[in-house]
């Protein structure tokens, strides 16, 4: 038996990613989003709300990194999701996390995540349902920590979490269960 919920954006999992921007004042500004993630080879689609002072910093930047944060820095992430730097000015400051400016686009790396995109503002759509921010992937940055011995980015060492939109819960990611185009190939014998 099924229960009917009606409509909802209910899909599990959810990405957690953390948006880095700089202010007018090039202070830094990050706040943690879930809806969005790869769209091309080599862009990003971003949805949100036009409010967030993010926003205005891709407007004006027309550059930001995407990083996916690590269950160590949970608390901290979660904070710059609940915090709007339309109200706190020091948002970024108060977590005690720390930012170098990128080499590539005019947009902070959060020293403190593994894994970061570079990425450059391709466009900004407006939409009936919202914003979505579409953006061109410039490079991407990895921890060594989150390297397997081959030189590759071992997700397992992310330790990355996920959002729960039904229950408003993050859940830990990591542990691989099967190879991607090989674990059901045995279907195709049949």
């Amino acid at each position: 038996m099924t229960k009917d919920f009606g409509v909802k954006p209910y899909l599990f999992p959810m990405p957690t990613y953390m948006i880095g921007t700089y202010n007018e004042d090039d202070t830094v500004d990050v706040m943690m989003m879930a809806w969005g993630g790869i769209c091309a080879e080599d862009m990003v689609a971003l949805n949100l709300e036009a409010d967030h002072k993010t926003v205005a910093n891709l407007e004006a930047r027309k550059a930001f990194t995407l990083a996916v944060p690590g269950a160590d820095t949970l608390r901290e992430s979660d904070y710059l999701g609940i915090a709007s730097a339309n109200k706190v000015a020091d948002k970024f400051a108060r977590t005690g996390l720390h930012a170098v400016k990128s080499t590539r686009v005019d947009a902070p790396v959060i020293q403190e995540y593994p894994l970061t995109l570079e990425c450059e503002v391709i466009e900004m759509q407006s939409q009936p349902y919202g914003l979505r921010v579409l953006g061109k992937i410039v490079n991407v940055m990895a921890d060594e920590k989150v390297l397997d011995d081959a030189g590759k980015i071992d997700a397992g060492k992310l330790q990355a979490f996920t959002f729960d939109q039904m229950q408003y819960g993050y859940y830990a990611v990591g542990e691989k269960i099967g190879q991607a185009w090989h674990s059901g190939a045995d279907l195709m014998k049949k």
